[in-house]
């Protein structure tokens, strides 16, 4: 509770992203395999999320699961989409019951057609949600968000819809999967790593970036409060001068 009085009620990020990192060097370190660290960060999905709708962010996107994952052991892949469908189905009613409406981006087509029933059932269920939407990237990366984005666009221009000069970064925007949604204000990413990992390359422009040490399964409502903290400390100048900003 001390970190949520310190916490400017004026001052909270619209959309919030998230990097959850470190659930296979965190089963490591208990001597478990890795869809043991898979397993034990859903406490640390469920109070993020809890944290960012009691704060009044209006906007929470997790970096679930990006198209390089696919790389990995076919056995892991396997049981993450096995916990991703018991999770979804798990999750729903609490989801219905505070009000957050799911969505998801990314090549979501992609997933086990079982996964894609459950999301879509979720999606369905939830859409009257109006307290904060919750956004999963599923076999998502931001170099094929603006590679689709400039298909679609190229293909909008050719049936006349769209004409090249009158494109602008607006424009732009409107063609990725976020369209609808403001830029992120708050990047978060867990277990140290400095880098975005082909996470959301437009939308952070000029976003906040908050790294922690902590392996994602240690992440709790209080460090998500802490770094809301950070980020109240931060001065958003997008280019301006600080004086420009002060006259403003």
């Amino acid at each position: 509770m001390a970190v949520r009085s310190e916490i400017d009620p004026q001052n909270i990020p619209a959309h919030v992203a998230v990097i959850m990192d470190g659930n296979g060097r965190w089963a490591k370190q208990k001597g478990g395999l890795r869809i043991f660290g898979h397993q034990s960060a859903i406490t640390a999905v469920r109070e993020t999320v809890e944290a960012a709708a009691e704060l009044g962010v209006r906007y929470l996107t997790l970096y679930a699961f990006s198209t390089e994952n696919w790389s990995r052991p076919a056995h892991e892949v396997m049981a993450l989409m096995q916990l991703l469908v018991h999770t979804i189905r798990q999750e729903t009613p609490t989801l219905l019951k505070n009000s957050i409406r799911l969505q998801a981006i990314g090549q979501t087509e992609s997933l086990p057609a079982s996964c894609q029933r459950e999301l879509a059932e979720a999606m369905e269920l939830t859409k009257d949600g109006n307290r904060m939407t919750l956004v999963l990237a599923l076999s998502y990366s931001g170099r094929w968000d603006l590679t689709q984005a400039a298909r679609r666009m190229a293909a909008d221009a050719a049936a006349g819809k769209l004409r090249p000069e009158e494109v602008q970064e607006s424009t732009v925007a409107q063609y990725l999967t976020t369209a609808g949604m403001p830029d992120p204000e708050l990047l978060i990413r867990t277990s140290g790593e400095q880098r975005i990992s082909n996470f959301l390359l437009w939308q952070l422009a000029y976003t906040e970036l908050y790294i922690t040490d902590l392996l994602w399964p240690d992440f709790r409502r209080t460090h998500f409060e802490e770094a809301v903290k950070a980020y109240q400390r931060r001065e958003r100048r997008f280019g301006k001068t600080s004086e420009q900003l002060t006259v403003s």
